[in-house]
C-alpha cells in the first residue's frame, strides 16, 4: 500500500488490517501526520499538530492489537478535533483574538470519549470564522482554509478545516460543531458526509449560549465512519443538562437493516422562500429521483413554516453573539468586520423583543415537527450555492451584505432549532467540478434511519472515491 493512502482508509478496513499485522497504529499515526504536513500548504485545515498526543495513543494501541486485547471501538483510529472545542493541554483559540493562546485544562466531553474509544487525535482543525460566526471559511487569525476543490475557494463555516481534512485523507474521522449548518455547509462544499445528530445526542460542552441549537457530530468521507464515530460520542453527560439520557445506539450495524422501499419522503426544492442556484437544484434534483427508484414514494412540498424562518434567524443568530460586544474596545482593530457589524446591529435588541421572538421561534420549531410526523424524511439542497471565493461573505452574483451570510444557507438553521437529525450526502458536481450536497432532515431521535437513509443512497451512488486536486 503507499504511504499516502493509509489517511484514506476507514475505521473497519484499519482494524482488518491492524488485526492481520498488516499495519500499526504508529505506522498510520505516522503516515497521516506526514501527509498533513504535506497536503497543509495547499488547504490550511490544520490550526495546530499534535504528533506526541497522536504518537502515545498510537504505541498504547499497538500494544492492544499486538497482545490480541479486545481492541476498543475506534482504537488506533486518527481523528482531529475542532478548534472551538476544548482540548486538555491542547492550545485552543476558538478562532478569535479574543481568546488566542488559551491552553484549557479538561477535554469536552466529545473529546474524552473520542479519546476513551481509542483515537488518536492528529490536532486541531481550523474553525475558519471567528466564533463560528459565518458560514465562511476565514478568520482574521487562521486566514483562509482553502476548499480541497479550488485554492481560494469557500469551505464553508467553522467546520471547514474538518470537512477539508475529511476530504483530503487526514485520516477517517473529523469532529464538527453545527449551529447553522456548520457540519453540514463543509460537508456540501467538500463532498464529504456530514451527520447533525438529534440535539443532545453527543453533549455539548461548554453549553452553548445559542439557545440550545449546536449540535456536536462527525465529517468524514463514508456514512459507516460517521457512525462508528456517533455512536463513540453520544450519551448522556452531567455537564451538558440538554443531553439526551438514551445511551448510544450500535448505529454502524444497522446501515443496511433498512429499505428505502414504501418511505414516504418530503421533497422541498426551496422551502417556500430560499433561493437556489440552478446548478444546485438540478444536481439535488436528480439526487431525489435516486430515492424514487430505491421504491421511496417522494412527494413535493412547500411548507407552510418555511417562509417564517428568514426573519427569526437575522435576529437570533447576531443576538447569539451580541455578548461579545463587551469586546469591541480592547479587540475590534483585529476582529472580522462583519462579526463586528453584526454584533453592533444586536446590540438594540430589549428583553421583551427577545421574549416575543423567542414564543414566535417556538412556534415556528413546533410546526416543523408536526410536519415531520407525515414523513420519513425531508430532503432539501444542503446550501443554495457552490463554493466561491472565501473571501466574500455572499457570491458575487447575489445580494451583498455587511454581515447577512444566511441568504445562502437558509436550509440549515430550522433544524438546529427543532433539534432534528439532518445529513449532507455528497450528491453531484456542478459543472465548474465543484461538489453539491443533498439534506436529509430526520424526525428528532431518529438518527439511525438518517443514517441508513444516507447509507442507501451511498450505496446507489458511491462518493468516497472522489479525490479533490489540492489533495494531490
Amino acid at each position: 500500500m503507499h504511504f499516502d493512502e493509509i489517511g484514506y482508509l476507514g475505521v473497519t478496513e484499519l482494524h482488518a488490517l491492524y488485526k492481520a499485522r498488516k499495519l500499526s497504529p504508529v505506522e498510520v499515526a505516522q503516515a497521516v501526520l506526514a501527509r498533513i504536513e504535506r497536503i497543509e500548504p495547499n488547504v490550511n485545515a490544520m490550526m495546530r499538530l499534535t504528533p506526541e498526543h497522536a504518537l502515545e495513543a498510537a504505541r498504547r494501541s499497538e500494544a492492544v492489537f499486538r497482545q490480541c486485547d479486545t481492541p476498543r471501538l475506534l482504537e488506533g483510529i486518527p481523528v482531529t478535533i475542532k478548534d472551538l472545542q476544548h482540548t486538555k493541554g491542547v492550545q485552543t483559540d476558538f478562532s478569535t483574538v479574543i481568546m488566542q493562546g488559551t491552553i484549557p485544562d479538561v477535554d469536552a466531553p466529545c473529546v474524552s470519549r473520542l479519546l476513551s474509544a481509542g483515537g488518536m487525535m492528529m490536532g486541531k482543525t481550523t474553525s475558519a470564522a471567528e466564533w463560528g460566526w459565518k458560514g465562511v471559511s476565514q478568520a482574521p487569525i487562521s486566514g483562509i482554509t482553502h476548499n480541497p476543490w479550488g485554492k481560494g475557494l469557500n469551505a464553508g463555516a467553522s467546520s471547514s478545516g474538518a470537512g477539508v481534512a475529511a476530504a483530503c485523507g487526514y485520516g477517517p474521522l473529523h469532529q464538527g460543531g453545527d449551529g447553522a449548518g456548520s457540519i453540514r455547509m463543509p460537508a456540501h462544499f467538500s463532498g464529504v458526509y456530514g451527520l447533525k445528530p438529534t440535539h443532545g445526542r453527543v453533549p455539548n460542552w461548554p453549553v452553548s449560549n445559542n439557545e440550545n441549537a449546536t449540535h456536536m457530530g462527525p465529517l468524514t468521507r463514508t456514512v459507516e465512519d460517521a457512525a462508528l464515530m456517533t455512536q463513540a460520542m453520544a450519551g448522556p453527560h452531567p455537564w451538558d443538562f440538554t443531553s439526551l439520557e438514551a445511551p448510544p445506539q450500535d448505529y454502524a450495524s444497522q446501515l443496511r437493516a433498512a429499505t428505502m422501499k414504501g418511505k414516504r419522503i418530503a421533497y422541498s426544492r426551496d422551502l417556500g422562500h430560499a433561493r437556489v442556484d440552478p446548478e444546485i437544484a438540478e444536481a439535488v434534483e436528480k439526487a431525489v429521483k435516486v430515492f424514487e427508484e430505491m421504491g421511496a414514494i417522494i412527494e413535493e412540498v412547500t411548507p407552510a413554516w418555511g417562509p417564517l424562518g428568514p426573519e427569526l434567524a437575522r435576529f437570533f443568530w447576531p443576538a447569539t453573539f451580541s455578548s461579545r460586544i463587551e469586546s469591541l474596545p480592547e479587540f475590534e482593530s483585529g476582529m472580522d468586520p462583519g462579526f463586528v457589524a453584526m454584533i453592533k446591529f444586536a446590540s438594540g435588541f430589549t428583553t421583551p423583543q427577545f421574549m416575543q421572538m423567542r414564543s414566535r421561534r417556538f412556534a415556528y420549531i413546533q410546526q416543523i415537527h408536526e410536519f415531520m410526523e407525515g414523513y420519513d424524511f425531508l430532503l432539501t439542497p444542503a446550501v443554495s450555492v457552490a463554493a466561491f471565493p472565501a473571501d466574500r461573505l455572499q457570491p458575487a452574483h447575489w445580494p451583498q451584505h455587511e454581515w447577512d451570510w444566511l441568504m445562502w444557507a437558509e436550509f440549515s438553521y430550522p433544524f438546529n432549532w427543532s433539534g432534528s437529525p439532518a445529513a449532507s450526502v455528497p450528491c453531484g458536481f456542478t459543472p465548474a467540478g465543484l461538489p453539491v450536497g443533498l439534506q436529509i432532515v430526520g424526525r428528532r431521535f431518529d438518527d439511525l434511519g438518517v443514517l441508513q437513509a444516507s447509507a442507501a443512497f451511498e450505496e446507489a451512488r458511491p462518493w468516497a472515491d472522489k479525490r479533490p486536486p489540492l489533495a494531490q
